[in-house]
């Protein structure tokens, strides 16, 4: 039987625009309680991570990045986690997981890649509210399905939202376990427009043809997530996604390259 010990681990970042899939932010966090029982009054782990990602949603260049990880969480209530955010978990059964968080997006900055996005102006960064689910079926077969949507407050000022599953894989045990899984995410016609479109004052600053991004499906992909546990309170993550640009976001001109990967690694400390 599979056995989930000490699950799950942080992330290097919130939510922002990856090619990581939405349910790796929170990966084993349904199936703690359905492995375990009821968790202790705190949980505290902190460490570091180092993150390779593109820029931005279709860019070519890609960029290194590092900083803390934290994830606290008081029961399976609430908790803070460069992963999750801050949050509160409305229900929580054996099976469901289901809450209200909020976290951020970082935006884009024109002078990131000037030769691309010159003339196409910034996308600040936005405070998120998100509302998720997630469905962990059972203990003989552990899949969990995970549904959330996201409601920018300042950047794109729109909604997003994905929908994903994930399971542990062969070979996972007490000290080693990883998952794998899809994902498919959603925007609307503000979100597709701010990050993809090019209105006319931006095609008569930048070169770019004017184009119009409608809503619907912003990208697929996938991803994998490790966890190896060296004692009781050491232990190392990492995870690799991919996303595909569609419809709408992959035929803008200013993308460069429609599929991007990432991938992190972190050290963590678990009290």
């Amino acid at each position: 039987m599979l056995v989930l010990v000490l699950a799950p681990a942080p992330r290097a970042r919130a939510q922002t625009p990856s090619p990581l899939a939405e349910w790796q932010y929170s990966v084993g966090v349904p199936l703690v309680k359905m492995f375990e029982g009821e968790p202790e009054d705190w949980k505290v782990r902190l460490g570091a991570a180092v993150s390779a990602r593109p820029r931005y949603d279709g860019a070519s260049d890609y960029f290194v990045l590092g900083g803390p990880t934290i994830d606290i969480r008081y029961r399976d209530k609430a908790f803070l986690s460069t992963g999750e955010g801050l949050g509160w978990n409305i229900i929580h059964t054996e099976h469901w997981r289901t809450g209200l968080a909020l976290t951020y997006d970082l935006g884009r900055r024109e002078k990131k890649d000037h030769d691309n996005l010159g003339g196409m102006g910034n996308i600040g960064m936005a405070a998120e509210t998100k509302l998720f689910a997630e469905y962990a079926v059972s203990k003989a077969f552990p899949l969990v399905i995970r549904v959330d949507i996201r409601r920018q407050f300042g950047g794109a000022n729109g909604w997003i939202g994905d929908l994903g599953a994930y399971l542990p894989l062969p070979g996972s045990s007490e000290k080693f376990f990883w998952f794998a899984g899809p994902t498919v995410t959603f925007a609307d016609s503000a979100y597709m427009g701010r990050w993809f479109g090019v209105t006319a004052e931006q095609a008569a600053r930048s070169g770019h043809p004017q184009y119009r991004a409608s809503a619907g499906i912003k990208s697929y992909g996938g991803g994998a997530s490790a966890i190896w546990f060296f004692n009781r309170h050491w232990f190392a993550t990492a995870d690799i996604g991919v996303s595909a640009l569609a419809g709408g976001a992959r035929n803008s001109p200013i993308v460069q390259r429609p599929t991007n990967l990432t991938g992190d690694v972190s050290i963590v400390y678990q009290f």
